[in-house]
């Protein structure tokens, strides 16, 4: 079955050249112009993927990615014409899994999401991991921390995941940008810092003192836990 993409932008001429490359690239591809009509669309077409435009009118895509991330973990590359880096910020922190600033080539665009969603499609591992307060069922993509099921979006998984498997290896933001984002990630290596905060939340005792995920000052993150 083909991918579904949904595209949510206010210009109509940006929503017809994109979606006329996804569409030739063999996606299934609906079109929303507004906050409101992007939140009807998903909950109905179940997208794989959302492209998500911050400046919307009304509705604008922040508050529609809040109202998403209450019920769903669909990946979510969000669109921003401003330049001003808190844009960003909030949108991964309120749960983006990847931003793309304006102007951009369609064609960028449709890389960003063919690479996002061979990763997704391509992510099977064989064995499970248990660590002394976490455990990471990998053929059915769940987590828990001391027994209490974790709710973690596709890209927070792997990435713990990722961290797990390389248990008291510092990693660097490429390395883990190469191993989680892929090869062919060419967007901000600081996505990383904002995703492995997010993480920390859900995983830590405290979040502002992590001791599951320690950052390396001037070279990178270490997961410290040790397996049973």
């Amino acid at each position: 079955m083909s991918e579904k993409i949904l595209l949510v932008d206010d210009e109509e001429s940006l929503l017809r050249s994109v979606g006329a490359y996804l569409t030739q690239e063999g996606y299934v591809v609906r079109k929303a112009m507004t906050g409101v009509e992007a939140l009807s669309i998903a909950a109905t077409f179940q997208p794989d993927l959302i492209v998500l435009d911050i400046m919307l009118p009304v509705v604008d895509g922040l508050e529609v990615l809040r109202q998403l991330r209450q019920t769903s973990d669909v990946y979510v590359i969000m669109l921003t014409a401003k330049a001003d880096e808190n844009d960003k910020i909030v949108g991964l922190s309120m749960g983006a899994d990847d931003y793309l600033t304006k102007p951009f080539s369609p064609r960028e665009l449709v890389a960003r999401v063919k690479a996002a969603l061979r990763r997704l499609n391509g992510l099977q591992f064989q064995t499970a991991l248990q660590f002394a307060h976490l455990r990471l069922d990998t053929t059915a993509r769940l987590a828990w921390k001391d027994g209490s099921p974790l709710d973690l979006t596709p890209l927070e998984w792997t990435l713990l995941h990722v961290f797990m498997q390389n248990h008291k290896r510092v990693l660097s933001r490429g390395q883990l940008i190469e191993l989680v984002w892929g090869h062919d990630y060419f967007g901000d290596e600081r996505v990383v810092d904002v995703h492995i905060g997010r993480l920390r939340k859900k995983i830590e005792q405290d979040a502002s003192q992590p001791t599951l995920i320690s950052t390396v000052w001037g070279t990178g993150y270490r997961f410290e836990d040790t397996p049973l």
